[in-house]
């Protein structure tokens, strides 16, 4: 299954639009006022399913993912040379980028790919090609990759 992640060219805050491969919207992502980053994640019909808040005041980026109210673990950016990595202490993935930071891939605790990330650099705004093996794992690939742009987003 492939989505495409869409930054919203006029927003005060960080807002995305998620769309299949035929162009439908699976998801909208709205910022809401807060000290760090939250971004509230809505599925096509507007209900509320996954939330991602940026812990301030650590030394190393840090989220929390929630599905729906429910906080379902963290994802962390990794000290690491060369290539960006991510601890995600959920489901057992880890991500991992390559030199550019454009290319991501997340992996399973044995090694298995469960989606890829990728940066489109000829656009207007940030936008990513989110790749999952199943349609199951769309959210918290999403969610990695809202992470991975907000990480990016508080760095620069």
């Amino acid at each position: 299954m492939k989505m495409l992640l869409k930054e919203r060219f006029f927003s005060w805050l960080d807002s995305y639009d998620i769309y299949d491969e035929d162009g439908g919207t699976l998801f909208t992502v709205e910022g809401k006022m807060s000290f760090g980053h939250c971004l509230m994640v809505m599925d096509k019909n507007g209900e509320h399913v996954g939330t991602l808040k940026e812990k301030v005041f650590h030394f190393l980026p840090q989220f929390e993912i929630y599905e729906k109210d429910a906080m379902i673990g963290t994802v962390q950016k990794e000290f690491s040379f060369l290539t960006p990595k991510f601890h995600v202490d959920f489901n057992g993935w880890n991500v991992e980028g390559n030199f550019l930071e454009w290319d991501y891939s997340i992996k399973d605790a044995y090694g298995k790919t469960v989606a890829s990330i990728g940066k489109e650099i000829v656009r207007w705004t940030d936008t990513y090609v989110i790749d999952v093996v199943e349609e199951k794992d769309a959210l918290y690939a999403l969610m990695l990759a809202l992470a991975i742009d907000a990480e990016k987003c508080s760095r620069n």
